[in-house]
C-alpha cells in the first residue's frame, strides 16, 4: 500500500503548475522505479498512455522531476571503483554572510567527491556526504576543500562503517 504525505483536496499549484492526485501517483511511481515504461506508468495511475506522457512532461518542465538516475551499490562496487570510504562531514564557517555561504556551496558542488551538501541550522553551517577511496584520499580532500579555505573554522568528520538505509524518496500523501 502506498502512503502519500501531501494532502490534495483539490488542484494545488506548485511552480505555477496545477497538481492533482493523479500527478502525485505518477511522481510516487517514478521515484520508486524511473525505468517504468510509459504504458506501465499509465496503468499504475489509471490514465491513458498519451495522457501519462503529457503529464510527466509537464512535471519535468515544471522542475518537479529533476532527473532520472540509477542508484548504485557503493559497497558492491568499491573493489572495482576504488572508492570505499563514506564520511559525513560537519563544517562551521568563520563568517556566515550570504556571499560566504554561497561561495562555499559552489566549491562543494564543483567537487565530485562531495555527493551531498546541506546548509544546516542550528549547529554546523553545512553537513556534507563525501565518498573517497580511503583515508589518504580523505586527507587530500580535506586539505583541498577545507584547510586552504581561511573561512572554514571547524571540520568534524564521521566515517560510515555500514550503510543501513539509503532512500532518496520524497514522501507524498494523497
Amino acid at each position: 500500500m502506498n502512503f502519500y504525505f501531501i494532502y490534495i483536496h483539490k488542484m494545488e499549484q506548485i511552480n505555477n503548475v496545477e497538481i492533482d492526485v493523479t500527478d502525485i501517483k505518477l511522481l510516487d511511481a517514478l521515484q520508486t522505479d524511473a525505468s517504468l515504461s510509459n504504458q506501465a506508468l499509465a496503468k499504475l495511475a489509471h490514465i491513458s498512455p498519451p495522457t501519462c506522457l503529457r503529464r510527466v512532461k509537464r512535471l519535468r518542465d515544471a522542475g518537479l522531476i529533476e532527473r532520472d538516475i540509477a542508484l548504485l551499490s557503493p559497497d558492491k562496487l568499491a573493489h572495482i571503483t576504488g572508492y570505499g570510504l563514506t564520511a559525513i562531514v560537519e563544517i562551521t564557517l568563520d563568517r556566515q554572510g550570504d556571499e560566504h555561504l554561497s561561495a562555499f556551496e559552489q566549491r562543494m558542488r564543483s567537487d565530485a567527491a562531495v555527493q551531498q551538501c546541506y546548509r544546516t541550522s542550528p549547529g554546523p553551517d553545512f553537513v556534507l556526504i563525501v565518498h573517497v577511496a580511503d583515508m589518504p584520499d580523505h586527507l587530500a580532500l580535506s586539505q583541498r576543500l577545507f584547510t586552504g579555505d581561511a573561512n572554514v573554522r571547524n571540520v568534524k568528520a564521521f566515517f560510515s562503517v555500514k550503510r543501513s538505509k539509503f532512500e532518496p524518496k520524497v514522501l507524498l500523501r494523497q
